[in-house]
């Protein structure tokens, strides 16, 4: 589905989605408990989520070929958590999926009892044994959270010993206060975790509002807006809470009150923020950065390559379509402020490329187009019905 926009002014209300980071960990530790696995978030769902929720109802079933669906969370919670349950399975995905780099939790989890091999296809066999997970921390924290999640239904006591710093460090976080809430102890180290074993998931959980996906609607109410989005936690795990001093740096107008978080229509300024414990932010600051004055820098961006597209290469390319000047040495993205021009904004297929692309039409003179908009449904499907609820102009083509 293609989308064409027109530029507009948004203003209004929106509740916040439910966090797919909150429901992903909580679908599991569901299912640990003997709960239904759904994810209790209220009748919404996501792509993503819906794949986790699948993957988790197969295993009720004895399913052993586990669909990830193109869900990078998914398939690093699925494999441990296979793993612990013992048997073979096979793992399938689709679009980038099987392209991103696992290497380092198939090593550990080979040296504790498991097979794996990967063509095409991911191929497990055995059962984990409990012991000392020794992992680097510096490129997913994804293996990390799988492991905490899986390790305490083991036999016998294990520990997570980081051999690098953890970087996207907040979705750790995240993943320890939902396993607190299923009775889960862990116990943080200087540089790790220790997981006593036999422990019993116990309780339930839902999700609190996501960050990461009302990061659109703040950014869209700095460029040509007046948006309020309620539901949203101020004291969240959630590292992608970040946005909020983001726009303040960009000078935003940004008011917090009890009936949620309103920004305004605002004179922006170059800005620059370290992205290491928020990457996901990436795509729509650096949308807020092509309409502040000056030259904005979003340091430490190369996990980018790595996720749903290249998102350094993906994001320069929606920027230059709007007539925007990027450029990235590896590490640091630079943005170049200045005024969008309507486009035609290829999405690559990434959720954040598309919803980003629909914020930057927002004050470009003209009609743009966004190529593949249905991939916003991996995360937010009522992403558009939003927009459009608050006065956007994006119409199916």
């Amino acid at each position: 589905m293609n989308v064409k926009i027109q530029n507009a002014f948004l203003s209004g209300v929106i509740n916040a989605i439910p966090s797919k980071s909150y429901a992903h960990r909580i679908a599991i530790c569901n299912f640990f408990a003997g709960n239904n696995p759904d994810a209790c978030c209220g009748g919404f769902t996501s792509n993503d989520i819906t794949i986790t929720e699948n993957c988790l109802r197969g295993l009720l079933k004895k399913v052993n070929v586990i669909d990830c669906g193109e869900s990078g969370s998914t398939l690093r919670f699925m494999l441990p958590l296979c793993a612990v349950l013992g048997g073979e399975y096979t793992f399938i995905g689709h679009g980038k999926l099987m392209q991103r780099p696992n290497a380092e939790l198939f090593a550990v989890m080979r040296e504790h009892g498991v097979e794996i091999k990967q063509d095409d296809c991911i191929k497990l066999k055995g059962k984990l044994t409990s012991g000392i997970y020794r992992i680097r921390g510096d490129i997913s924290s994804q293996y990390v959270s799988g492991l905490l999640m899986a390790l305490p239904t083991l036999d016998g006591d294990s520990e997570i010993v980081l051999t690098t710093p953890l970087v996207s460090a907040p979705y750790v976080e995240i993943t320890l206060e939902v396993l607190d809430k299923f009775d889960i102890e862990i116990i943080k180290q200087e540089n790790g975790f220790k997981i006593k074993g036999n422990q019993v998931y116990k309780g339930n959980g839902s999700p609190e509002g996501d960050w990461s996906n009302s990061a659109f609607f703040l950014c869209a109410g700095a460029i040509n807006g007046n948006i309020t989005v309620k539901g949203l936690n101020l004291s969240s795990k959630q590292g992608d809470k970040q946005i909020i001093d983001v726009l303040k740096l960009a000078g935003a107008n940004v008011e917090i009150s009890d009936c949620g978080i309103t920004v305004k229509k605002s004179k922006l300024k170059a800005f620059t923020y370290d992205a290491e414990d928020c990457p996901d932010l990436v795509p729509i600051t650096a949308v807020l950065g092509a309409y502040a004055d000056g030259v904005s820098v979003i340091k430490n961006v190369s996990r980018l390559k790595i996720k749903e597209s290249d998102r350094i290469e993906s994001t320069l390319a929606m920027l230059k379509s709007f007539g925007i000047k990027g450029d990235c040495d590896g590490e640091n993205f630079t943005v170049y402020g200045g005024k969008p021009i309507c486009g035609c904004a290829d999405t690559f297929n990434d959720h954040r490329l598309a919803m980003s692309s629909a914020i930057l039409a927002l004050g470009a003179q003209g009609v743009s187009e966004i190529i593949d908009a249905q991939s916003a449904n991996k995360s937010y499907p009522t992403f558009f019905e939003d927009y459009n609820s608050l006065g956007g102009k994006a119409n199916a083509i």
